[in-house]
């Protein structure tokens, strides 16, 4: 098949992450590919050069943009597109509009993170018109497809849940000779035991939660460190935060880092404390990694994270509850192993790209044609 996904950007994050191995993946099973982005290329575009995949950048101006739409209209037409894959509202509106007259055989959207749907906004109102044109309508995990079926008008039989995928052999489990590293490269005593976390660094991440947790947990535990993962708007933010409850010299700020599966290696617990999440890579590669994993209950994390089998799930906002989880980890380390292997066992069989390529595949197959 020859398949097009159209995105806003390929710039770092997990969505752009989930693309790009989707693609690599089809390119396995002998399709086609090529990817459209509404705006820029994006910072990983350059990943499926060696893919032969081109990318395309229609740099989309504000407003309504002809010639953006004309420029996907012609990618879409030389690429003979039989499938249309798009990823969330924006660029799944313009990609329909874009490709109206035109001989595509299906018409597949997924919504990525919860999905959730403001009723009242003009992306959503829009997003909502274009559905006439919609084969299907995919959420990345089983929890966004009952909320978006609760708040939008989508007949149930065109409304999907496909979990998200990684390549597991990017992985390697967690290794005393990688957290060695890692302690020494962060100038840490080498008993010292470390929590990390990966994501941006965005309201919605509650990092700062993440950090009054750890504050709590130096209390008892005095030989841990804590290493987050990522760059955003709130990164001088939260080293202010540091600061003010004087553990600067125990949380590191990594920034935007391209070894994080190395990084993840040298971890002896994984924290995700976000506020709302749909179906988390974040975790995916934890798990991957055989890490013991404590993280907020909220979206498609307790699909990913079974409360006592692979980690702890606790409520959201509670700096509390997440100190005390983490406390519980680190002081039994043979049961926070276990946990750490049984999430790698799990992620082996059902949380790889491969499954996931193979269940989109079948979807493309069996959506319904439209009249």
């Amino acid at each position: 098949m020859n398949i097009t996904h159209f995105v806003e950007n390929l710039n770092r994050g997990g969505l752009e992450r989930t693309v790009i191995d989707l693609v690599r993946a089809q390119v396995e099973l002998g399709h086609r590919c090529q990817i459209i982005c509404l705006f820029e290329r994006g910072t990983l575009a350059d990943e499926l050069a060696q893919l032969d995949v081109p990318v395309h950048a229609c740099r989309k101006r504000h407003g309504f943009d002809m010639a953006a739409l004309r420029l996907a209209r012609r990618c879409l037409r030389a690429h003979a597109t039989d499938i249309l894959h798009t990823h969330n509202a924006a660029a799944h509106y313009h990609a329909v509009l874009a490709s109206l007259g035109l001989s595509i055989r299906r018409i597949v959207n997924t919504r990525h993170g919860m999905g959730a749907m403001q009723t009242a906004s003009r992306r959503e109102w829009l997003f909502r018109r274009s559905l006439f044109s919609t084969d299907a309508i995919v959420t990345v995990c089983e929890a966004a497809r009952r909320q978006l079926l609760a708040a939008a008008s989508i007949p149930a039989a065109k409304l999907f849940a496909i979990p998200n995928g990684i390549r597991i052999e990017r992985f390697r489990t967690s290794d005393v000779e990688s957290r060695s590293a890692l302690v020494e490269m962060l100038g840490l005593p080498a008993r010292t035991r470390l929590i990390g976390t990966v994501g941006r660094l965005v309201p919605a991440k509650d990092q700062t939660g993440l950090i009054s947790a750890f504050a709590a947990l130096r209390e008892r535990f005095a030989d841990c460190a804590l290493v987050i993962i990522g760059d955003g708007a709130l990164r001088e933010k939260l080293a202010s935060q540091t600061r003010e409850l004087a553990v600067d010299g125990r949380v590191f700020l990594l920034g935007d880092r391209n070894d994080v599966a190395e990084l993840l290696r040298g971890l002896d617990v994984f924290a995700l404390s976000s506020l709302t999440e749909g179906y988390s890579i974040a975790l995916l590669e934890a798990c991957a990694t055989a890490l013991p994993i404590v993280a907020t209950d909220v979206g498609g994390n307790a699909e990913i994270v079974r409360d006592g089998v692979n980690g702890r799930l606790v409520p959201a906002r509670a700096p509390a509850a997440l100190a005390h989880a983490l406390h519980e980890l680190l002081g039994d380390p043979e049961r926070a192993r276990a946990m750490g292997s049984r999430g790698r066992a799990w992620a082996s069989k059902e949380g790889s790209f491969t499954t996931m390529a193979a269940r989109y595949d079948a979807l493309y197959a069996v959506a319904g044609a439209r009249a």
